[in-house]
């Protein structure tokens, strides 16, 4: 099977981050967002990729061709960018003679049994319920499962079944004919081309789709989500069992933790929920819950709940206190 991945978005939410690179480069818990989503891929015995880039798509490509030379990669350009339905149609002679396609968006962390998914028959989306549905694309199902309609950010939602960005299609050909028609027919539902509508032409020309639930699922295109992510895969066993680290001088680490190679790490205390990217230098820093990049150095820092990007500086200050009694200093 080939997978298709949307990686053109700005990535807005995600500034001052994105202003230098694609979100899905953005790192977590050891390597990128499209780092994780290609390993789990290739676990599943994945390995035909389709990428659509767009905003900083030079530096996905090149990402793609270094970290994975072993990948048959094809890469399909979304310029100007409206929509991922118009996405997957710039991409539709890559898939429309498959067998089948699974589409991940490439800001997308979803945790979920792949070879299963890929064994059910049909065509299947990927499904979580939410509080907040009018956010999302969301599914109505009928007897039997069978998705009855599909619609995207609804102001009255008839469900609370988010669409998570994973979707297996059995049938490509009819995907690409559905993506066809909206674009000709030029069909926009707030303001650009959506999957959800292509999926609706597929349902209304007699496609039986189902849906299945996903464990967990991270869009990481915000702070929090990002960092919840990345605490979340940290807590994986892989990460969890990693009990040996560097040597540090006086410094003390509480996993799970990722630290990069090449990294200087002094009179510090790293963890938990932290991963650290190569070559950067932490000390006399307290470090939980945050995403470093490389090339990075920290000093005389307590930084919990934060990101700080790549060949970035930050000090803070030292004090030095002879305090009395019955005093009380507040930095905050």
């Amino acid at each position: 099977m080939k997978a298709v991945i949307p990686v053109a978005g700005i990535g807005t939410r995600l500034r001052p981050h994105t202003h230098t690179q694609p979100k899905s480069l953005v790192p977590i818990a050891g390597t990128t967002i499209l780092g994780h989503i290609i390993d789990r891929l290739l676990s599943a015995g994945i390995d035909d990729f389709v990428f659509i880039i767009g905003y900083l798509g030079e530096k996905v490509e090149r990402y793609v061709r270094r970290q994975y030379p072993e990948l048959q990669a094809t890469f399909v350009v979304q310029e100007p960018r409206e929509g991922i339905g118009q996405a997957l149609w710039l991409a539709r002679d890559t898939f429309r003679h498959e067998e089948g396609v699974l589409i991940l968006l490439g800001d997308t962390i979803v945790d979920i049994d792949l070879p299963q998914l890929l064994r059910t028959p049909g065509t299947v989306l990927a499904v979580k319920e939410v509080k907040t549905p009018t956010m999302f694309g969301l599914v109505e199902t009928g007897a039997g499962g069978r998705v009855t309609k599909v619609v995207e950010k609804p102001r009255i939602p008839k469900s609370n079944y988010a669409m998570v960005g994973l979707y297996k299609i059995a049938n490509p050909a009819l995907l690409a004919e559905a993506l066809e028609q909206i674009v000709n027919e030029d069909q926009r539902t707030h303001g650009e081309f959506q999957l959800t509508d292509a999926l609706m032409r597929m349902i209304q020309q007699g496609e039986t789709i189902t849906t299945t639930p996903v464990d967990n699922w991270f869009d990481c295109g915000r702070k929090e989500t990002l960092l919840e992510a990345n605490a979340r895969l940290l807590n994986r066993p892989e990460f969890l069992g990693r009990r040996e680290y560097p040597e540090f001088p006086d410094t003390i680490i509480i996993p799970p933790v990722s630290i990069g190679r090449d990294c200087q790490i002094s009179h510090a205390i790293i963890g938990p929920n932290v991963a650290i990217g190569d070559r950067t230098i932490v000390k006399n820093t307290i470090l939980s819950d945050a995403i470093i990049g490389s090339y990075s150095e920290l000093r005389s820092a307590v930084l919990h709940d934060c990101i700080v990007g790549s060949d970035a500086s930050f000090r803070g200050m030292n004090h030095s206190l002879n305090i009395g009694d019955n005093t009380e200093i507040d930095y905050s």
